[in-house]
C-alpha cells in the first residue's frame, strides 16, 4: 500500500484512519459491555477479585469505551466540516479498531492475563474460538480497505 504523494492528502487519510480506530474500539467495548457483561452476565471486566471489583471495573471499561466513541464522533465531525473527511479509511479504521480490540480482549485479556474469560462452567474451546474469529473478521476485512484509495470526500463529491 503506497501512502498518498500528497502530505494533506496523507494527513486527512491518517485522521481518518484514526477517528475510526476511535470510534471501532469504542463500538466494540460498548457491545463486549452490555452484552456480554451486563446482559448475559457472563463475565465482568476483572472477574479475579469480587463482585464489587468485578462492576466498578465495568463501570470504568464503559466509560473508556464511550469516550472513544465520543472524542471520535468529535473529530469526524471536525473532519467532515471541513470536508476532509476520508469515508473509506474511517470504515477501514472502525473495522480495524473494532476486529483488533476484540482480538486483543481474546488474547491478553482472556488468555495471557486471565483477567477473565467469555464465560464459566463451559467448554471455553468454541467460544474462545468465535470471539478470536469474530474479532479477526474485522480486522482483515479493515486491513484490506486500508489497501485501496483514499480520497477526502470533498474530491469524491467533484
Amino acid at each position: 500500500m503506497a501512502p498518498p504523494a500528497d502530505p494533506r492528502a496523507r494527513a486527512l487519510s491518517g485522521r481518518s484512519v484514526g477517528t475510526g480506530v476511535l470510534i471501532g474500539v469504542g463500538v466494540a467495548g460498548f457491545v463486549d459491555e452490555v452484552v456480554f457483561h451486563q446482559l448475559l452476565h457472563w463475565h465482568h471486566f476483572y472477574d479475579r477479585g469480587t463482585s464489587a471489583a468485578g462492576l466498578v471495573s465495568d463501570g470504568l471499561f464503559h466509560a473508556f469505551s464511550w469516550t472513544a466513541v465520543v472524542v471520535g464522533l468529535f473529530v469526524l465531525a471536525d473532519l467532515h466540516r471541513r470536508q476532509a473527511t476520508v469515508p473509506r479509511r474511517v470504515w477501514a479504521g472502525g473495522l480495524t479498531g473494532a476486529g483488533a480490540f476484540q482480538v486483543y480482549d481474546g488474547l491478553v485479556h482472556h488468555k495471557l492475563l486471565q483477567v477473565h474469560q467469555v464465560r464459566y462452567g463451559v467448554d471455553l474451546l468454541p467460544y474462545d474460538v468465535a470471539w478470536l474469529v469474530s474479532g479477526a473478521v474485522p480486522l482483515v476485512v479493515g486491513l484490506l480497505l486500508l489497501r485501496g484509495p483514499a480520497r477526502p470526500l470533498a474530491d469524491v463529491r467533484r
